[in-house]
């Protein structure tokens, strides 16, 4: 690992992401939803503006950091942090789909749903460390002997990034053409997650208020509030298989930009469903567009050992994708509700 390209050769600014961290949630937990309660839309805008401030805010602590050294990599590591955040961001926007399906299956009151997605967040902090560290470890493990190929010399394939890109592309292309008509008649309650939790406690169908756990006929019992986070924990998990890899195009040698920018696009992820829930419908081609970032990755992944494409161009391409997507969608949906 290259050390010295890395934001591990900066302890100051993780220790300023990891105080950051520790205060918004603290806050959140303990100050401003202390009380289970209905969270307005504009109270989602206001943390999802917050959430999106603190992370511009300290990718500029990442550009001004690296371009004070030596080799001034202020504007690489700022595009990485950059690419890398809005990747999992809109990646998580197809995970919001999903979580509105499964608090609507299982009935959830609203005044709930804060608690739920707190706790998937939690989940997410702690898995997704695993998954980065744990990759960006294995693929610096991966590398194959520099070899001449098609006419290029020493040039050094990774046999983890290569099947990585191979698989976006395929999970791009799948996502493209796939059909999520039937979305809503899933039957969640056989969902890994809700499997598990059936399997070590009994489960009652009553909600007791923020409890996980309650007392039925004098017994110990879980509530649906247990098997609805453990089935966010594991929709998080299989969304994961898709986002991981995607992110370590970005910066496969630096695993704290890429925990840092999944990380905050994470925990702004609870205000964005708050702000979206009623109107996803109007993002009806944004799917198209997160294909077309899948199938991209993928290939910058594969054609890596023999071109790269730089963090600013790839930056610039995941934006415009998101802009036009988005636009697209609005327009659409909006000439749609005219003609209806």
């Amino acid at each position: 690992m290259l050390l010295s390209a890395s934001l591990v050769s900066h302890p100051g600014v993780i220790t300023i992401f990891s105080v950051v961290i520790i205060v918004m949630l603290l806050l959140d937990l303990g100050v401003f939803n202390k009380k289970s309660h209905e969270v307005s839309s504009k109270e989602a805008l206001t943390w999802s503006l917050v959430w999106i401030s603190l992370a511009m805010i300290f990718s500029g602590i990442i550009y001004y950091i690296f371009e004070q050294d030596a080799k001034g990599l202020g504007v690489e590591k700022f595009s990485q942090f950059q690419s890398a955040y809005w990747i999992e961001k809109a990646l998580s926007v197809d995970n919001l789909f999903v979580f509105v399906l499964v608090l609507g299956f299982f009935k959830v009151p609203k005044i709930l749903h804060h608690k739920v997605l707190f706790w998937g967040v939690i989940g997410a902090l702690i898995f997704r460390a695993i998954f980065i560290f744990a990759g960006v470890e294995i693929i610096n493990n991966t590398y194959l002997k520099p070899m001449n190929l098609l006419g290029f010399e020493n040039i050094r394939i990774n046999v983890v990034l290569t099947i990585f890109g191979v698989f976006l592309i395929y999970a791009g292309i799948k996502s493209w053409f796939s059909n999520d008509e039937d979305g809503e008649e899933k039957d969640f309650t056989k969902n890994m997650g809700a499997r598990i939790v059936s399997r070590f406690f009994k489960v009652t169908n009553k909600f007791d208020g923020a409890k996980f756990f309650t007392v039925e006929n004098g017994v110990r019992v879980a509530t649906p509030l247990l098997t609805v986070i453990a089935v966010i924990e594991m929709t998080d998990l299989i969304f994961a298989v898709d986002s991981i890899p995607a992110i370590f195009a970005i910066a496969p040698d630096d695993p704290f930009i890429l925990y840092t920018s999944n990380i905050f696009a994470i925990l702004g992820l609870r205000s964005l469903y708050f702000l979206l829930a009623n109107f996803m419908d109007r993002f009806s081609l944004l799917k198209y567009g997160l294909a077309i970032i899948l199938a991209f990755i993928g290939l910058k992944m594969v054609v890596s050992p023999v071109f790269h494409i730089k963090s600013i161009h790839s930056l610039a391409f995941v934006a415009s994708v998101l802009v036009i997507t988005v636009i697209t969608s609005l327009v659409v949906n909006k000439k749609r509700e005219a003609k209806g």
